[in-house]
C-alpha cells in the first residue's frame, strides 16, 4: 500500500480527522463521482443505508439508551461476525480490495470503542 503526504489547511486536518481511517474508501468515492461529467456538485448521500451495517447495528443498539450491563453484554450479530472472520481471512491471505480494506477499519475503529464503552459500563457496574 502506498502512502501519500499532502499539504492542506489546518481546518480541513480538523474536520478530516475523525475520517483518517476512512480516507482511502472516501478517495475511492471521490473517484467513482469524478469520472462522471457533471456541472453540479455531488448530493452528499445522507442515506443511512450508506453506513456500514454493523456501524448501523451498535448505532441502533447506542440509540437505545443501554443501561451499563446492556452494554456489557452487547455483541454484535452473527451475520456481522461472519463478515469480520471473512474479512480478516481475505486478510491474511493479502486478497483485501480497498473496500474491504476500508471495511475492515470500520470493524477495527468499532472494536475499540465498544472496548472503552464495555470498560466504563463495567467500571459503573462495580
Amino acid at each position: 500500500m502506498a502512502t501519500i503526504t499532502i499539504q492542506i489547511p489546518d481546518e480541513l486536518a480538523q474536520r478530516l480527522e475523525p475520517l483518517q481511517n476512512r480516507l482511502p474508501e472516501l478517495l475511492w468515492q471521490l473517484l467513482e463521482v469524478t469520472k462522471k461529467p457533471t456541472t453540479i456538485e455531488p448530493e452528499v448521500k445522507t442515506n443511512t443505508a450508506d453506513i456500514p451495517a454493523v456501524y448501523r447495528e451498535v448505532l441502533d443498539f447506542l440509540i437505545e439508551t443501554p443501561t451499563p450491563q446492556d452494554i456489557v453484554s452487547f455483541k454484535v450479530s452473527q451475520n456481522a461476525q461472519t463478515r469480520l472472520q471473512n474479512l480478516l481471512d481475505k486478510n491474511r491471505e493479502a486478497t483485501l480490495t480497498p473496500m474491504e480494506i476500508a471495511e475492515l477499519d470500520v470493524y477495527e475503529q468499532l472494536e475499540h470503542l465498544m472496548i472503552l464503552l464495555k470498560a466504563r459500563a463495567y467500571s459503573a457496574i462495580q
